[in-house]
């Protein structure tokens, strides 16, 4: 659907001279082979068993919290939306991979799935659910202020912590998710503790042969194909287990021309190489090609003209034509898992890498400030600005973690290490010549900024579970933050000068938790923990970045909370109090610009969630929060960040049918710190239906067929959920509205 003045423009920017990312991927068929080798080399020499006797060595770590997402012994505890751990030690909500399968449309993005949690804001989509980029809110902290993890492993982007939730993980390939509500201890890991940590699971794999084609069609002309083989235990060698999943989706979107395709293969392969040896090995490959501008939103004249549903046109005398706005992201994530024993210690190793290629084209404003005419060509002349604009990077790394159970409890220690490489740029382009745009007031008069960034970084932990009483158990850690990021930029992002500086921050980050076991039913935990957040890279957008070096923005944290797990309901409920300091600040402007730290925002709330099953195969569940992040210098709300959030769900399950109603409600923020009444976004609600039914042994070759009919937004809201200022006036400012009311039938069959 690309125009071919835009396949011509495409080509000659990227002819352009730029430095390349250095490419290291770490294919699924190589680490296949690898893997093949080394289990047959393991074979000869240990006994394999069908399942690993390799204990988890946390109640945190990835695996053990993945096990309790299943409560056993509770007819609540697998319909609960979210639940949390008897054993938690920081509030936390426990996503099911059957609440994914069972509530969320196969068409979902991650956050699609996270909203549901108390505290979870946003979390919707423009242009329907998974056809375009959404963000979450977490007690008012902003995507880039907390971890997201997969498998255990901390990813984001490497400019800030910021996530992009059509990328790596479309929510059919997700097994489950724990939203964690704090820094954790002192072994979780990531750069942005500060706020707390979504994280996301990969599916468990199948004892049993599965051939599991699956397609789902839907509203706007969406439709996705797909299939999944489960090799089941491979007992010609060793028992060993694999999974293969590919997925392609294609949809013309709710908003105007914003078309997307997005393919995605999964790969996933676990095997004992001995008794006490497992070897796990991931890799996952993700690919979008969307229509979209680059700064997205529509201004109120737009709405006026042309409705809540504009994107893009196809006038192309227009900055808003289809075919100057579309990008090209692909994705892949891979790891090497180990986990084995030795001299008393549970040792566990994961090597990882993950790479992110976003190449963007985009017409120069989408909210109309700036009008066509650029400096090529005759004087006076309309034609369409724009820019090509590339974020590329490849993240190495590995995490190394080693216990051992004593008579007092458990001793914990590792280290994170991780290094990573970035190519950024943004080139100026006259659209309607198809050229490069000099524009700039200084050579290179079309380039806006060219750079290459790293860091490289490394964690060390320890803690250790106390078992202070029969039912008491109290943690205390202490983790060393230790990160170095340089940048070598021929045209520094804002200032337009080469620069080429480097930057140390340093952390020490004590943590004390405490878990307490009332009965079998209930207990009690407590935290106060430091969380942190390392400054972003626009650090280095100054004239002097010598002078421009604040501290990494720090936070404490004081919770406290009980969960409560019976046959019939399950109840959690947390106070906290968060006092963040170091805020970064920045004075002067121009090449006087400055960043510093000054003053901070206290954040604090009230959180409750429960689920009750009323019987013959129905529950109901509630959540809501109480949420304040006032600055401390205003005592005014921080922008973005919503007072209140509540879900209220209807749910259903019983021979072979089941059903969920869930409404989430996020309440009243502001779109700019101070609380301007200009830009107060009251609150706005969301309601999805989902009705499925699952089929069992249809014919000799059929083992169940499932059938899954999802209502998304069902009472047609088209509320505003965000607004982006523009400092060329209100008349410019960009709003964001729920997408209408759309269907998704979806369809799948075990063979």
């Amino acid at each position: 659907m690309m125009s071919r003045k835009s396949q011509q423009i495409k080509q000659q920017s990227q002819q352009q001279s730029r430095p390349q990312l250095t490419r290291k991927r770490m294919s699924a068929q190589v680490v296949f082979a690898i893997t093949m080798m080394v289990a047959h080399h393991a074979q000869a020499q240990s006994v394999v068993k069908a399942e690993s006797t390799v204990e988890s060595d946390s109640a945190l770590d990835a695996e053990a919290i993945k096990s309790r997402v299943v409560i056993s012994g509770s007819s609540v505890g697998n319909r609960a939306p979210v639940q949390s751990s008897l054993k938690a030690t920081q509030p936390q909500s426990i996503i099911t991979a059957t609440f994914i399968e069972q509530s969320v449309t196969d068409l979902a993005d991650f956050n699609a799935v996270a909203r549901i949690a108390p505290s979870v804001g946003s979390g919707v989509s423009a242009n329907g659910p998974g056809l375009a980029e959404s963000k979450v809110t977490l007690r008012g902290f902003q995507d880039g202020e907390y971890n997201m993890t997969y498998d255990g492993i901390p990813f984001g982007d490497t400019n800030n912590p910021t996530h992009h939730s059509t990328s790596y993980f479309p929510a059919r390939i997700i097994g489950g998710m724990v939203i964690e509500r704090g820094p954790g201890n002192a072994s979780n890991l990531g750069q942005a503790t500060f706020g707390g940590s979504i994280n996301l699971f990969s599916k468990e794999l199948s004892a049993d042969f599965n051939f599991t084609p699956y397609s789902t069609f839907g509203s706007w002309n969406t439709r996705m194909y797909g299939a999944q083989v489960d090799s089941g235990m491979l007992s010609g060698f060793g028992n060993a287990q694999m999974m293969f999943n590919a997925s392609r989706l294609t949809s013309d979107g709710y908003l105007t021309y914003s078309s997307v395709t997005e393919d995605n293969y999964q790969f996933k392969f676990q095997r004992n190489l001995a008794q006490d040896t497992v070897l796990t090995v991931f890799s996952t490959y993700n690919k979008i090609n969307s229509y979209v501008p680059d700064k997205g939103g529509v201004t109120l004249n737009q709405v006026a003209q042309f409705g809540k549903n504009y994107a893009l046109n196809n006038d192309p005398t227009s900055q808003n034509y289809y075919g100057y706005n579309f990008n090209y992201k692909t994705t892949d994530f891979d790891y090497i898992r180990l986990q084995s024993k030795f001299a008393g210690w549970n040792i566990d190793n994961t090597l990882y890498t993950y790479s992110y290629n976003n190449d963007t084209y985009s017409g120069q404003d989408a909210s109309g400030a700036t009008v066509n005419g650029t400096k090529v060509g005759a004087a006076g002349n309309k034609n369409v600005p724009g820019y090509n604009k590339l974020n590329a990077y490849r993240v190495n790394g590995d995490i190394f973690k080693a216990t051992n159970q004593f008579d007092a409890g458990l001793l914990r220690a590792g280290v994170w290490l991780e290094s990573s490489n970035t190519n950024r740029h943004t080139y100026d382009l006259d659209w309607t010549l198809g050229l490069p745009n000099p524009k700039e007031s200084s050579a290179p008069k079309s380039v806006s900024y060219e750079q290459r960034s790293s860091w490289k970084q490394y964690q060390p932990f320890v803690e250790f579970e106390w078992n202070a009483a029969p039912d008491l158990t109290i943690t205390p850690g202490v983790k060393y933050m230790h990160f170095k990021r340089e940048i070598d930029a021929s045209v520094n992002q804002g200032t337009r000068i080469a620069t080429n500086a480097e930057q140390t921050y340093t952390s020490t980050l004590p943590f004390l938790t405490a878990n307490y076991s009332v009965n079998k039913e209930w207990s009690a935990y407590a935290q106060i923990a430091k969380g942190f957040l390392v400054p972003d890279l626009s650090m280095f957008y100054v004239n002097n970045p010598n002078l421009s070096t604040p501290k990494a923005q720090t936070s404490t944290n004081y919770q406290l909370g009980t969960v409560h797990q019976s046959r019939n309901l399950t109840l959690d409920a947390d106070i906290y109090y968060i006092d963040f300091d170091n805020k970064i600040a920045s004075t002067g402007s121009g090449n006087d610009l400055v960043y510093y730290n000054q003053g901070g925002v206290v954040y604090k709330g009230i959180e409750a969630a429960a689920t009750y099953y009323v019987g013959n195969g129905f529950s109901v569940h509630a959540n809501a929060s109480l949420n304040s992040a006032k600055a401390k210098d205003t005592g005014l709300q921080v922008a973005k960040a919503p007072e209140t959030t509540s879900a209220f769900g209807l749910l259903y399950k019983a021979n072979g049918l089941y059903g969920s109603l869930i409404a989430k409600n996020v309440g009243t923020q502001y779109a700019k710190d101070g609380e301007p009444a200009a830009y107060k976004i009251p609150s706005y609600l969301t309601t999805d239906l989902t009705i499925g039914y699952r089929w069992k042994a249809v014919g000799s070759l059929v083992k169940n067929v499932k059938a899954q009919l999802g209502i998304n937004n069902l009472f047609d809201q088209q509320d505003v959920t965000a607004v982006s200022a523009n400092s060329k006036g209100v008349a410019f400012d960009q709003y964001t509205f729920q997408p209408a009311r759309s269907w998704s039938l979806s369809v799948s069959a075990d063979f």
